[in-house]
């Protein structure tokens, strides 16, 4: 399967205390750990002033693969994206 775009959900993410990097998201509740970082993707030079950087996350959870996105002005995270495991 493919990453699907989602409509953003804001979520609590718990990140490293020294590379930034996401550990722990929960959703609904749920605690997710992050298994492994897929990838990391700066922009913040591809944002106007108004809307601010952000930098995104491609993460591998147990339940799903996820694109949590980090908005450094507002320091929210939200889910922008996700792509479930299929059931064996």
């Amino acid at each position: 399967m493919a990453m699907v775009r989602v409509e953003p959900v804001e979520v609590s993410v718990r990140a490293d205390w020294f590379d930034g990097r996401p550990r722990e998201v929960v959703v609904a509740g749920q605690r997710l750990p992050v298994l492994e970082l897929v990838g990391v993707r700066d922009e913040t030079a591809a944002f106007p002033v108004v809307a601010g950087p952000r930098t995104l996350f491609d993460v591998e959870t147990q339940v799903a693969r996820l694109r949590l996105a980090f908005r450094h002005r507002s320091r929210r995270w939200t889910i922008e994206a996700m792509e479930a495991h299929q059931a064996a």
